[in-house]
């Protein structure tokens, strides 16, 4: 009996060396995501997703962003947005507003404590990040490190299922 021929599309696997690549981004994410929340929360008593939404907010020149931009920025669904926005609010860390461009749309705006907030917890992240991403890398792969990283962004706004992060 013949054997059947197989005419599924073969699945393209990474390669050896993109598997230890991927597998390394991963081991220092997650890592590092458990280390800043851990820090962040005994510090300042902010979460990382608190930290995402507050560095995000305070980066804009008015404090400011439509909500759909934000979820973008910060790479969430607006579900989740939505969620981690209300307990935001409820302590005062930032106000949803409607939008002054467009009042059919939210518009998530930092408070003044929000502002309070970041500005006391940063200096204990800086440190954090400098002492457990920076100072292990050597200055020579800085920019190569930064470079691929960027080349991975471009791609990801422009070929991923979340929309474009705004400019």
């Amino acid at each position: 009996m013949p054997r059947k021929r197989d005419t599924s599309p073969k699945k393209k696997w990474l390669t050896p060396g993109q598997q230890r690549a991927w597998v390394a981004y991963m081991r220092v994410q997650l890592r590092m995501n458990y280390e800043i929340n851990r820090q962040l929360q005994a510090d300042s008593g902010l979460s990382l997703a608190d930290y995402d939404v507050l560095v995000a907010l305070s980066g804009r020149r008015d404090r400011g962003m439509r909500v759909s931009d934000l979820a973008a920025e910060i790479g969430w669904e607006r579900s989740r947005l939505s969620h981690q926005l209300r307990r935001m609010d409820e302590r005062g860390l930032t106000e949803r507003q409607p939008s002054p461009d467009d009042g059919r749309t939210a518009h998530v705006v930092l408070t003044h404590r929000g502002q309070q907030a970041i500005d006391e917890a940063a200096p204990g992240h800086v440190e954090l990040v400098r002492s457990l991403f920076f100072d292990p890398l050597p200055d020579n792969l800085l920019g190569p490190f930064t470079a691929a990283l960027e080349h991975i962004h471009v791609n990801l706004n422009h070929n991923s299922t979340l929309p474009p992060s705004p400019a």
